[in-house]
């Protein structure tokens, strides 16, 4: 089987339950910046300094794809998907609000932080290339709302805000000396 389906050909792409939906679609849009958040993060696996980072980017990847699968799904479709996925929920916020405390413990600064990449640290760049592309992902899903498009689950708004959160922290992290605790 070819990656090159062809089936795309036309502007359209497939959403779960064989439904399709216009590339331009809304929810694809939404579901589009999920993806380029996942990318993004994945930059930063490969060039992460501390272990909190690349911890982090191990957990969340896959919440991410279970979050593009709500995303996927149509709407009306929302219980069949979860008759086999679990939604994401109050226990992935809360664990980035356990993710905040803890980076917060540690000591940032709030010096430099409006140029990134100044403190010449790609980990911290690519952290906070992963959080602009997060809060463009929150603009597109909070643009649905309201809409015949919005997304039933409320929890998925309040992880990507808290997950830009933990990814500005982790960003002043990875721009500390190394010789500074972790």
């Amino acid at each position: 089987m070819s990656i090159a389906t062809k089936r795309g050909d036309q502007g359209q792409t497939d959403l779960l339950f064989g439904q399709r939906a216009s590339k331009a679609h809304p929810r694809v849009h939404a579901l589009g910046a999920v993806d380029e958040l996942n990318a993004a993060l994945g930059l930063l696996a490969v060039s992460a300094r501390r272990p909190q980072s690349l911890e982090l980017v191990r957990r969340v990847q896959p919440q991410l794809v279970a979050l593009m699968g709500e995303l996927a799904t149509p709407p009306g479709s929302e219980e069949k998907y979860r008759v086999r996925h679990p939604l994401l929920g109050a226990d992935e916020v809360a664990q980035l609000d356990r993710e905040v405390t803890l980076l917060e413990a540690i000591g940032f600064t709030f010096e430099g932080w409006v140029f990134p990449g100044q403190a010449g640290v790609l980990a911290g760049a690519q952290a906070d290339w992963a959080r602009v592309v997060c809060r463009r992902a929150e603009r597109c899903i909070a643009d649905l709302e309201g809409s015949a498009f919005s997304v039933p689950n409320p929890e998925i708004l309040r992880y990507l805000n808290r997950l830009s959160d933990v990814l500005w922290l982790l960003a002043r992290l990875e721009e500390k000396p190394l010789s500074d605790a972790q």
